[in-house]
């Protein structure tokens, strides 16, 4: 009997090295759901201003794979990870990457929604409680209505 590979969970934040308009970002977003749905990691980004916070989640060498690819994309830069741990399940096993822009004025309306959002997603605030990035991200996994391309 093979012994379970164990689930991590990896949060990181980064920011981009120029700006990446809309389309572009929809094409990069459907080439990481076809990876990510093959490697077995599912997870949630949320994107503003040219900053990205990502939660990856899978078996522990596959999360490993995609985030030293992720490091080593040139389009990234300042790339911190605020957490990574071992976790018994998924929380966001539903989605091989859920997104949200958290510019668009829809974001407003989740609940939960705070004007801390429109601090840096690298801000300290992150740093000094890694945990203050999953409750954001967790609090958009509850309240995301997915629509076309979310």
């Amino acid at each position: 009997m093979h012994a379970a590979v164990p689930l991590t969970s990896l949060l990181y934040v980064s920011s981009a090295t120029r700006h990446i308009p809309p389309d572009e970002l929809a094409t990069i977003l459907a080439k990481s759901r076809l990876k990510n749905t093959s490697l077995g990691v599912t997870g949630m980004l949320l994107h503003k201003d040219g900053n990205f916070m990502q939660v990856l989640e899978g078996e522990a060498p596959a999360v490993r794979q995609l985030f030293d690819t992720i490091g080593r994309d040139p389009r990234h830069a300042g790339v911190l990870v605020l957490r990574h741990v071992e976790q018994p399940a998924r929380e966001f096993a539903e989605w091989s990457m859920a997104f949200t822009d958290l510019n668009d004025p829809a974001a407003r309306a989740v609940p939960g929604y705070s004007e801390f959002l429109n601090t840096p997603l690298t801000g300290l605030e992150f740093t000094a409680n890694p945990t203050i990035g999953q409750k954001l991200l967790l609090t958009f996994k509850r309240n995301l209505k997915l629509r076309p391309g979310a």
